[in-house]
Formats: C-alpha cells, structure tokens, sequence
C-alpha cells in the first residue's frame, strides 16, 4: 500500500487495513503532540486512495475484517470524499466488521446529524476520540481546541447516529499543578460522554513540542510515577459510563490494566493501590514508548 510519512493507530486496530486517506491532522495544535507536525493537512485525491483500496482488494480481500481510516482526524474530510471511499470498500474488501477513525470535538460538530447517519450506514461504526483532559483549563492549556461541553456533545451525537466511542485520557496532563482536578474532571468526562470503550494513555514530553518548550523553562512539570498512578485510580474509581470496556495497554503506560466500567472500578483501583504499595511491578522505562 502506498503510504506518506508515519503512521499511527490505536492498539485495538493492530489487525487492521490502514487506508491514509487524509495526510496529518487538520487541527495540528496540541502541546504536547508531535505526530503530525512534519506534516501538512489534506485530503488526498480521491482518484488515488480508491486505488488503495482497489489494490488492498486485490491482496487482502475477503481476510480483512476491520478498516482503520488514517491520518490525525480523518472525520474531517467531507462526505463526497468519505462516501465513495466507504462504499469502495465495502465493494473490494468484502463485508466488515468495522470501519474507525480518529475524530475530534470539532469533526462532529462539522457534520449534520444526517451526515453522521449516512456515515454510520455505510459502514463507518467508531471514533476514536482524545480529548485527553475534562479539566478546562487543562483543555485550554494544551490546546485541544474544545471544551468539557463540547467533548460531551461531540460523543452524544455521534452515538445517537449509532456509532460506537471509544474515549482516550492522557495521564499527566495537566502537569503537577492541576492534576487531581484533571484526574477528576476526566472521571466526570467519561461519564458524560460515556463511551464503549475507555483507555488512558501517558505522557511523554517530546523535544520539540511546545510543551517540552514550557518544561525547560519550568513552566511545566511532568508528574511523577505514583502521582500519575494516583490519577488513574480516580479515573476508573469515579467514572461513571454505562458499560465501557477499559484498557492501559499503550506502550506509554506503566501498568497495563483490562477491565469493564463501572463494574471493575473498585477492583482497578485496588491493583493500582497495590501497584503504588510496591506490590506490582510497572514497566521499565526501557520498555516504555509512543
């Protein structure tokens, strides 16, 4: 397949075709983000990823199940582009369990409640969607470009056209300053959005980034292990979903956990008390990555 720079995708999608069919990420502004900015947004040509997904047919059909849609925020490009290409792979690849994306707040809020269910119809089931903060003043501070509100609005429109939401939080955030009313906050945020699926990732300060720019002149600091272990236990022990299958099984993380929420809160946040009691052991640094 013919692919421009990096890609990423989330853990879930490890078995998935990825289709680049928009390069980087239309909103490119967050602090501490770094995987797009040695890349301009656009939309490829649609000509040239129908090709992709023709070739993908001719070597994966009838194998692939699940179709990530890459770069940073593939829900916004516009529906003469997403419906040809999802209806194009329906038509090479056989039928599918899935497509996903990444998405933002401000992707959903640019497409009508129709265009969310025609998407949903032809395919497009799940966004995966990191405001990686609840805390506003967190948000603003990392230039996420929306608010707790809209992140709630954002999932509850997208799940009344049918599609599922699978919501990421960002450990260490907020820095030292703020981060019990971040881990909070994010508690109160998954609960609001409540999504199918929940996953808490942690940061690392790339050279670089503006962030990295505010630690080195002390104007951010990066929690340390048990502080951060510390917000992830208010995290699973206070949100509140209606059934939300959690994992910290990115790389980036130090205790990789698997459970439901609600219902494992009590039990999550117990192994983690452990984990801080010196009673499980976390990952090593080395092992450690993006």
């Amino acid at each position: 397949m013919r692919y421009e720079g990096k890609l990423y995708r989330p853990p879930s999608e490890a078995d998935s075709y990825i289709l680049q069919a928009t390069i980087g990420c239309s909103w490119n502004a967050c602090t501490y983000c770094d995987m797009y900015r040695d890349k301009k947004f656009r939309v490829r040509d649609l000509r040239a990823t129908l090709e992709d997904i023709d070739m993908a047919g001719v070597r994966y059909g009838g194998r692939v199940r699940k179709v990530f849609v890459a770069d940073g925020d593939a829900l916004e490009m516009e529906m003469d582009h997403w419906e040809p290409i999802l209806e194009d792979l329906s038509d090479a690849l056989g039928p599918l369990k899935r497509v996903s994306c990444y998405a933002t707040a401000r992707n959903v809020a640019g497409k009508t409640d129709a265009e969310l269910a025609r998407l949903v119809e032809r395919g497009l089931t799940r966004l995966y969607i990191g405001p990686e903060s609840g805390d506003d003043l967190t948000l603003k501070r990392i230039a996420k470009g929306s608010t707790h509100a809209e992140h709630v609005e954002a999932a509850r429109r997208a799940k009344a056209a049918g599609m599922e939401i699978s919501v990421i939080a960002l450990l260490g955030a907020a820095g030292v300053e703020r981060s019990e009313e971040h881990a909070r906050a994010t508690a109160e945020l998954v609960t609001g959005m409540d999504p199918e699926f929940f996953a808490a990732l942690t940061l690392t300060v790339v050279p670089g980034t503006p962030i990295a720019t505010l630690q080195s002149r002390g104007q951010f600091e990066l929690p340390d292990q048990p502080t951060l272990l510390r917000e992830l236990r208010t995290m699973v022990r206070d949100a509140r979903p209606t059934d939300a299958m959690f994992r910290t099984n990115h790389a980036s993380n130090y205790l990789p956990l698997a459970g439901r929420l609600p219902r494992d809160g009590e039990r999550l946040a117990g192994i983690i008390d452990a984990a801080l009691d010196g009673k499980v052991p976390l990952r090593p640094e080395r092992s450690r990555g993006l």
